[in-house]
């Protein structure tokens, strides 16, 4: 059975850059493992972060689905968007990508929504795991298009503004009653003493503090040069860090 891991939490906090390097992780401590990432914020950029090309999304294809001229004579829709579906999976020989992007116009997407949430059901139980950075809004979990989660880790930066939206993160995960195994707080662009300062905004929110990752320029000199993150040395400090979250979560246990 694949094995589920999400993250979650504001834009602007490092999602992207932490799911990247959770990925990186993933491929270099269980070498020969299938791997499957999911983008499902609708602004998609893991696909940057990875070093992959993204040709559609999948709400790119599934609008297409809503103009019946769109639809070959004689194939049912439901085959139709399973079709289109499969091509929107961007496959390397590390890692396959789905870029699920956000709403493309005006429009009940019940139908489509119905079968992307069955094709991931099948399509994930053909890798060992499968990664999802997900949207602030949670509606991939909310609608149950998520299957299951079975380790969730909601980012935050190193701000007390930053610590009280992922406090309502986990609130709002809480309240949608979700099948979220086991939920972890990650603090991003963390600096000397700024865990301490920090630390009764954390105890508040209730969320179990797994580590934090440090300002790292080199994150920001590959960002500006439009680097892929994915790339970045084993011994840069943010890759250390997730190195060592994910060890203490025992993702690979």
């Amino acid at each position: 059975m694949a094995k589920y891991v999400a993250v979650a939490g504001k834009g602007g906090v490092g999602k992207t850059t932490f799911t990247a390097l959770l990925l990186k992780q993933m491929v270099h401590q269980k070498r020969g493992i299938s791997i499957l990432a999911v983008d499902a914020d609708p602004n998609a950029n893991l696909g940057e972060a990875l070093g992959l090309t993204v040709n559609a999304t999948i709400s790119e294809l599934l609008e297409q689905s809503k103009d019946p001229k769109a639809i070959p004579p004689g194939m049912a829709k439901n085959i139709f968007i399973e079709y289109k579906l499969q091509q929107s999976l961007v496959e390397s020989q590390d890692i396959d990508l789905l870029v699920m992007g956000g709403p493309q116009g005006a429009g009940c997407y019940c139908y489509p929504n119905d079968l992307l949430r069955k094709h991931l059901e099948s399509t994930g139980e053909n890798y060992d795991f499968v990664a999802v950075d997900s949207e602030a809004g949670l509606e991939h979990i909310s609608r149950r298009t998520i299957p299951h989660i079975d380790v969730m880790f909601v980012i935050s930066d190193s701000s007390a503004r930053g610590i009280r939206s992922a406090g309502r993160v986990y609130d709002l995960i809480r309240g949608l009653k979700s099948a979220v195994q086991t939920i972890y707080l990650v603090v991003t662009k963390s600096t000397e003493g700024s865990m301490k300062s920090l630390s009764e905004e954390i105890e508040r929110t209730g969320l179990t503090v797994i580590g934090d990752i440090p300002l790292d320029p080199l994150v920001v000199e590959y960002d500006l040069a439009g680097k892929a993150l994915f790339d970045l040395p084993d011994d840069a400090v943010s890759v250390k860090a997730v190195e060592s979250i994910l060890s203490r979560a025992g993702i690979f246990n």
